[in-house]
């Protein structure tokens, strides 16, 4: 299931892009308005992928103390 999730939104991430790349604002600076919004796109899916998988297999499994 974590690795469908995480294709799910990744599919979503670019789907919004391409919207984005459309709909961008026309005029002199249409291409920094594509640029800058599909890469906003692509820095916070990435940052929600590591973050998303760090928790679904962690380096270091929880352990419980004994008192």
């Amino acid at each position: 299931m974590g690795g469908l999730v995480v294709l799910l939104v990744g599919l979503l991430t670019a789907l919004m892009s391409v919207v984005s790349y459309y709909v961008s604002p026309k005029g002199n600076n249409t291409s920094t308005w594509q640029m800058s919004l599909i890469l906003t796109f692509s820095c916070c899916y990435l940052l929600w992928a590591i973050t998303y998988l760090a928790q679904l297999h962690p380096l270091e499994a929880p352990s419980r103390v004994l008192e």
